[in-house]
């Protein structure tokens, strides 16, 4: 439909037509975001990894220190990371604690068992549960591994019961951790 045609009409087919034209834009920008997105993704090359290693050992590394280590200027570093966060490869930061840092947390690791292709559902879920700490996908005879942490036995039950009420779950094991040696 060129430009002329479309205002020539007579207005409530021009509203109309002006309206698809506009949903048609809008589609086509953002199938050339996620075009771009996914592009980047599968675009990351040895020095993205290394960076990405990098920053999993000590996110608070500063820039000139990351520059050195990976043998190339500040520059190129600063813009990598900006690049890996505008994609979404690189979320946010976080802090690690030792374990017996916090003393009257509870941990606990919950196997889960999803029903059918329910996984993205189910995936969705528990990321927005505020008790899961990590969701891990894995093979073998549970579909999910889910990091639970609790500040007491009833918190971790209400978490559990919240848990088992997922649309989706076929069942769950429950785990809580103990010691850890290393």
């Amino acid at each position: 439909m060129s430009h002329r045609l479309v205002f020539q009409m007579n207005p409530v087919c021009r509203k109309a037509a002006l309206i698809h034209i506009a949903n048609f834009v809008l589609f086509c920008s953002k199938i050339a975001v996620l075009t771009m997105h996914n592009h980047f993704l599968t675009a990351m090359d040895e020095l993205d990894q290394n960076l990405i290693g990098l920053l999993r050992q000590n996110a608070r590394m500063n820039v000139a220190d990351l520059a050195y280590k990976l043998k190339v200027s500040r520059g190129t570093v600063t813009n990598r990371i900006r690049k890996l966060e505008d994609s979404q490869v690189i979320l946010g930061y976080t802090a690690k604690l030792r374990p017996e840092s916090e003393p009257s947390s509870i941990r606990a690791w919950m196997e889960v068992l999803v029903e059918g292709n329910q996984t993205r559902l189910v995936i969705a879920s528990l990321l927005g549960e505020p008790g899961v700490s990590a969701l891990h996908d894995t093979n073998g005879r549970w579909d999910l591994l889910a990091e639970i942490e609790a500040s007491s036995m009833t918190e971790l039950s209400q978490i559990l019961e919240r848990i088992r009420l997922i649309k989706g779950i076929r069942s769950t094991e429950t785990n809580i951790h103990l010691t850890s040696y290393r």
